[in-house]
């Protein structure tokens, strides 16, 4: 009955920080991480949290530096996962995605990743 009355506690104590120490991580991006694509029309993250929209942000630049995106960034209205930013037409080359969110638990995260245009083939 005492380990009952000592164990109980502890594992509430354990459940309720583990939900405290919350981040929303990079779970799985489309382009995917390192990928070379077909030029996409968009960039697609899903975390492992939800997010606040109002104060997370997925911009997409090219070798040189310039923004690619449409400064669109909004999260997709079936999963609170999930952030999509629009892309302008891009040409073959490699670009890098920088995103920063803040989960619904207040915490903030970024990172970053690039991925490939391929070139067309030839006819």
């Amino acid at each position: 009955m005492r380990v009952r009355l000592f164990v109980m506690p502890l594992a509430a104590g354990l459940v309720l920080a583990t939900a405290a120490w919350a981040h929303a991580f990079l779970d799985h991006a489309a382009p995917a991480v390192g990928a070379t694509v077909p030029a996409p029309r968009q960039v697609s993250i899903w975390f492992s949290e939800q997010v606040e929209p109002a104060f997370s942000v997925i911009e997409v630049t090219d070798a040189a530096g310039h923004r690619v995106d449409a400064a669109d960034t909004h999260i997709d209205p079936a999963d609170a996962k999930l952030l999509h930013v629009s892309l302008k037409p891009v040409p073959p080359g490699r670009y890098e995605v920088r995103w920063r969110v803040v989960s619904v638990d207040t915490h903030h995260t970024k990172g970053d990743f690039g991925f490939t245009v391929a070139a067309k083939p030839a006819p």
